[in-house]
């Protein structure tokens, strides 16, 4: 392996909010020339929405497009990365087109049109079913590649697959890009990707992350001057990889839908925000002579000062028009205004993963409200909420839709009040993810007991609490499901109810405080 050192200004690792626009021309690299060659990086992740947010302030694929074109007119070795989470799940690619559901094929068409370099996969690629992600894969013109991620057909594993007019090409484990430069030099850049196993589904087999890694790295290393991760990981496990592979400069991940900049040991670790608010540039600095490289990653906020690049931004305008047509459909006009909140309402993933917002607890009163507050409390996890944005000014159906893509009716359950307490401190010790709990009417005291309207929950009374049907599917709290042990009874809601799914309870709630 040729010798690394990861080159990371102090203010790089301090300043990690520092925004960089490419509105001007950029400075010279400072190592250019002299047998330096540099290789530019673009990295974006976990991204659902195509379409900007906050009003057309902040994000959008076509912003994305634009600094990407940018850079390439440049510096021609910019290559263009995709860490993971970004067919599922949105609002529009819940709905269906043609009698068939849309399931990231928006996505797919805008990422064929900005000729992404790599992408791997995401935890929530997985969601789609095994035809729809196939449907996806067939569709892609950009390479995937994973590591530990194989696909199970009857008793067989086996990578997944492309289907190609002429035949089937594998997803391969790895990816070998060479860059030149206008001298003749040439670097070989390897990369690996891996992806957490948290969305188990029966035709998907996951390998163990770090045993994988190393496999692939073995199998880079003699054919590479580098190699890159591309992950879908906790942050906990990208350390990990790089303790493990200590020579790895760079690490491009996702997964926690916020910006972070990372050092371990010899190993940056980057990760932008979700939606497009931001993304990573990495300038890679190889010295031919000496094998040395330097690595220096800044983030780029994606704000109304960069444009909208323009064959991009009229693909996503088409999809725009499906999805104004979809909402019609449902009967949800999407220009309807149902309420214009005092305050702006925190939809941000970080903080309804983290805190107790204001957005979850109109939208678990909202639960409380479907069941005509026969119930004693409610509770949602907050990674159900996938806006990712600030909400304020008059909101439409349109936004609860884009809040809550997934749907879902809400149940009443019967819980006892030990199994309840067990439930709320396990979401409390998720903060920061998405099992962490909004609620309605549950607080706790000066001691940190928890308490309904109040008062301390009792380990032998029944409580009656509006659920979310997700959380009794025991994905996000293991040991919560209708058969788990204080589990006495689950009400189901009537089909034609607000309960019966939890955007038609919040359009209904919300209506109601606009009248107040």
């Amino acid at each position: 392996m040729k010798r690394i050192s990861s080159f990371f200004a102090l203010f790089a690792l301090l300043l990690l909010t520092v925004q960089c626009t490419l509105l001007e021309p950029p400075a010279e690299e400072p190592y250019y020339g002299n047998g330096i060659m540099t290789v530019k990086f673009i990295q974006i992740n976990d991204v659902y929405e195509i379409a900007p947010l906050g009003g057309g302030k902040y994000g959008g694929m076509a912003r994305v497009a634009y600094v990407v074109d940018s850079i390439r007119d440049r510096y021609p070795n910019t290559y263009l990365f995709m860490a993971g989470d970004f067919l599922n799940p949105s609002l529009l690619g819940s709905m269906k087109l043609d009698g068939e559901p849309i399931k990231g094929k928006q996505m797919v068409e805008v990422m064929n049109a900005m000729d992404f370099d790599l992408v791997t996969f995401g935890n929530h690629e997985f969601d789609l079913s095994e035809e729809e992600l196939q449907q996806r894969l067939n569709e892609s013109t950009f390479p995937w590649i994973s590591s530990n991620v194989r696909h199970v057909v009857g008793d067989e594993v086996k990578p997944f697959e492309t289907k190609l007019s002429y035949g089937t090409e594998p997803i391969s484990d790895y990816k070998i890009l060479t860059a030149k430069d206008k001298l003749g030099n040439e670097i070989r850049l390897g990369f690996f990707a891996l992806t957490l196993d948290d969305n188990q589904k029966e035709y998907v087999d996951y390998g163990i992350v770090y045993k994988e890694a190393q496999r692939v790295y073995d199998v880079l290393q003699p054919q590479t001057d580098f190699i890159i991760g591309l992950t879908h990981l906790s942050i906990d496990q990208d350390r990990r990889v790089a303790q493990v592979l200590p020579d790895v400069p760079l690490i491009m991940g996702g997964h926690e839908h916020y910006s972070m900049l990372e050092r371990e040991n010899n190993t940056v670790i980057a990760k932008a925000d979700a939606n497009a608010k931001s993304l990573y540039i990495h300038s890679l600095n190889y010295n031919l002579r000496t094998q040395v490289l330097h690595v220096n990653s800044k983030i780029m906020y994606l704000d109304e000062k960069v444009p909208l690049e323009p064959s991009v931004t009229r693909i996503v305008n088409r999809w725009n028009t499906v999805l104004e047509t979809k909402m019609n459909e449902i009967g949800a006009n999407p220009d309807d205004v149902i309420y214009t909140p005092p305050t702006p309402l925190d939809g941000t993933d970080n903080a309804n993963r983290s805190i107790q917002t204001n957005l979850g607890g109109i939208i678990t009163a909202s639960m409380s409200y479907a069941w005509d507050h026969d119930v004693d409390a409610a509770i949602v996890n907050g990674g159900s909420f996938r806006v990712d944005d600030m909400l304020q000014g008059p909101l439409t159906p349109t936004d609860v839709y884009r809040v809550l893509p997934f749907g879902g009716d809400i149940k009443k359950v019967a819980i006892r009040g030990e199994l309840l307490k067990r439930v709320l401190d396990y979401g409390k010790s998720q903060r920061g993810n998405g099992a962490y709990l909004q609620r309605h009417n549950i607080g706790q005291d000066e001691t940190g007991a928890w308490t309904i309207s109040g008062k301390r929950i009792s380990d032998r009374r029944t409580y009656q609490i509006a659920m979310s049907d997700f959380l009794l599917k025991g994905y996000d709290i293991p040991f919560l499901t209708n058969t788990a042990d204080g589990v006495k009874n689950v009400t189901d809601p009537k089909e034609e109810s607000e309960a019966s799914d939890i955007r038609k309870a919040v359009i209904a709630y919300l209506s109601l405080l606009a009248k107040e």
